[in-house]
């Protein structure tokens, strides 16, 4: 026996397609109440009439697609609009529910933060380089992060010169370049307080939603590595092997061509542990810390108990182990 349901009746038929017992909905049919019962359809919960049927034929087998696969299925085309209607709430329920999906909203806190800092990379150095055309006794290292907060607080050039430390310029921009140039630099400090808001909120959503990874590689990496692996449950399913190597599309095209597999991705080598080790020895610490990652975000996703200092100090310790053992490269490496 099977239970064939929809979001109006429930059926229970036996091998031949004969009905044996049937409960309709008794509800107000009206768009929302209707609209919650698909949601639940949807989320793979049954009706409360197919639990009944369950209870009364404990040996019936719930067909999840039966009803869509009968062709003596009633239709409901008298509630054609009111089902319409439904659907179009059952639509806004769902983006409602998505604001709760935080690998979603990680994920979109990420690529935020990785458009912005494309935009303020590029205007950072456009308005520097500007700038230095005009005040040419600007140190534009040494001085760099002062321009853009300079041009943004002066009227002129001169003044920006002047707030800058240096001779004032002997060619002057025009008032509608100065007006260009300005609104350039503003435009620099209205990213970077845009950066700083996007990291910030992405530290409070990953130190609360990986906080073992977050402990581990930092809010920010563990971020990273959660929109690379496409979600948290993916990220800890996935194998340490595969997540050394995440952010390493480049090496690992290359690699397929024949170059050598890449030993870690961008989000492994940016951590301290192995950007600022031995280039030998990078490999090791860049697959120990990946199977460490491994257990950490296994840890948030099964709902372990969160590491704390302890475990982070342990990890850092085998680290700098690892760096002893392997003071020195190996011959003809």
């Amino acid at each position: 026996m099977e239970i064939h349901f929809d979001w109006k009746i429930a059926r229970v038929l036996d091998g031949d397609g004969n009905i044996i017992d049937e409960i309709g909905w008794d509800g107000k049919i009206v768009p929302s109440s209707l609209a919650k019962r698909l949601f639940l359809i949807q989320k793979g919960r049954m009706t409360p009439e197919v639990k009944t049927l369950s209870e009364r034929f404990p040996e019936a087998e719930v067909e999840v697609m039966g009803a869509l696969s009968d062709p003596h299925w009633p239709s409901h085309q008298d509630l054609a609009e009111i089902y319409h209607r439904a659907t179009v709430e059952l639509a806004k329920m769902g983006v409602a529910e998505s604001s709760g999906d935080m690998d979603r909203r990680i994920d979109m806190l990420v690529s935020a933060v990785v458009e912005t800092r494309a935009s303020w990379t590029t205007s950072e150095a456009r308005c520097v380089e500007w700038a230095g055309m005009f005040i040419t006794e600007l140190d534009l290292d040494s001085q760099r992060m002062e321009i853009p907060t300079a041009l943004a607080k002066s009227d002129n050039i001169e003044e920006a010169s002047e707030i800058l430390r240096v001779a004032p310029p002997k060619h002057f921009p025009s008032n509608l370049e100065w007006d260009a140039l300005k609104s350039q630099a503003i435009f620099v400090l209205e990213c970077s307080s845009i950066l700083n808001k996007l990291e910030s909120a992405i530290r409070e959503a990953a130190s609360e939603y990986l906080p073992s990874l977050s402990a581990l590689v930092g809010p920010i990496s563990a971020a990273k590595l959660l929109s690379l692996a496409g979600g948290r449950e993916r990220l800890a399913r996935m194998p340490s092997g595969s997540l050394q190597v995440l952010g390493a599309h480049a090496a690992m095209a290359a690699h397929r061509r024949g170059a050598p597999p890449p030993k870690h991705g961008a989000i492994l080598f940016s951590l301290p542990q192995i950007s600022r080790s031995p280039r030998w020895v990078r490999g090791k610490i860049a697959r120990f810390l990946a199977g460490k990652a491994s257990i950490a975000v296994r840890i948030d996703h099964f709902n372990g108990v969160p590491w704390g200092e302890r475990e982070i100090n342990q990890i850092n310790s085998e680290i700098d182990s690892i760096k002893n053992r392997f003071s020195k490269p190996r011959k003809g490496k």
